[in-house]
């Protein structure tokens, strides 16, 4: 078990006063202290404000668990990567099953400036704070699952 897990799926609503954010002309700004869940908080302010799809990116300190996908079992191989600095994450926000839905990748780098990077599992704000950006889309995307793919995918379009 990962002890960032112990801060994750707990599923309880954050109230205003613990949700950090503030709206923008293309969406929002938040800001995560340590021991939040950087999907818990997008999936809260997801609902809470309504927001139809977003494209996402952020910065900070974390404990992140990232995967890569094998395509011949269709499961992520996961590899946890503590106190690391985000340098780099980039995603979408879209819904499923009306539920928001998060997928995202990152470049986390260390003490000795070595990174690592992936698909994001999970990731918590571990010492200082992430500051996450979303920017809103007018359209409410959907995310279905792809059975060749064995994937969650983005649907747009007629496809």
């Amino acid at each position: 078990m990962f002890l960032f897990v112990l801060f994750v799926g707990s599923g309880t609503a954050l109230t205003a006063q613990e949700l950090h954010y503030t709206k923008t002309p293309s969406g929002y700004v938040m800001v995560l202290h340590p021991g939040d869940s950087l999907f818990h908080c997008i999936e809260q302010l997801a609902v809470r404000e309504n927001i139809p799809s977003a494209t996402l990116t952020a910065i900070g300190f974390v404990h992140v668990r990232f995967g890569f996908f094998k395509k011949g079992s269709k499961t992520y191989k996961q590899k946890t990567f503590k106190h690391v600095e985000l340098v780099s994450f980039s995603g979408s926000l879209a819904w499923k099953n009306g539920n928001p839905s998060i997928h995202a990748h990152a470049i986390a780098a260390n003490s000795r400036y070595k990174t690592y990077g992936g698909h994001v599992m999970d990731a918590v704000v571990s010492t200082g704070s992430v500051e996450l950006t979303l920017v809103v889309h007018d359209k409410k995307l959907e995310r279905k699952k792809n059975e060749a793919l064995g994937a969650e995918v983005l649907q747009v379009g007629n496809r």
